[in-house]
């Protein structure tokens, strides 16, 4: 059964995907500076690849993992959303369509934070392949629209497309584990 221990923020990965939030706070303060925001766009995009890195090396893999990871990137994302709209590089449609993973995810992060039976249930919530996938569109989308690159529309929808499926199948992963688990519990027991 998953666990979720204080203790577990201090490991080097939970720390690591922490290191997001105070970017986040600076990618705004970034954002007139294309090369700066730049910078903290990739220490953001490193401390994303290093937090699983080093979650797998270390074996720190932990329920918190997961947790802090996502929060992390959220928040991370919404900064950057709402700055790209607020200067102006990027219209609110164009933010939703960027964030169209976040959106899909974001129930099914509530839904773990809410929900002890959700933070009980025998799920591995790690990033698959295809959201991988989608977080580098996402990355790719917001350095061409930073720095104005030719095809950073096409580069939007195709992300967009990505980050679509990519959510599908977070869905899909929770409602067959929520489905074991209701099957589990109504299974009579054995005499």
């Amino acid at each position: 059964m998953a666990e979720y221990r204080v203790k577990d923020l201090l490991l080097l990965p939970n720390l690591l995907s922490g290191a997001r939030i105070p970017l986040a706070v600076a990618f705004p303060l970034a954002s007139g500076n294309a090369p700066l925001a730049l910078v903290v766009l990739g220490l953001a995009g490193l401390t994303d690849l290093l937090d699983g890195w080093a979650a797998r090396r270390l074996g720190q893999a932990t329920p918190v993992g997961a947790l802090v990871d996502g929060i992390s990137d959220k928040v991370f994302a919404a900064s950057v959303l709402g700055t790209l709209i607020a200067s102006g590089m990027l219209s609110p449609v164009g933010a939703l369509l960027l964030a169209t993973r976040e959106i899909a995810e974001l129930p099914l992060a509530i839904r773990v934070l809410a929900s002890k039976r959700a933070r009980l249930t025998e799920i591995d919530r790690r990033a698959n392949k295809l959201g991988k996938v989608a977080t580098a569109l996402e990355f790719a989308t917001v350095l061409a629209v930073i720095t104005h690159l030719p095809g950073r529309f096409w580069l939007l929808g195709c992300t967009a497309a990505v980050g679509a499926v990519a959510g599908v199948t977070y869905w899909v992963r929770e409602l067959r584990a929520l489905h074991a688990e209701s099957a589990r519990s109504l299974k009579p027991a054995s005499v």
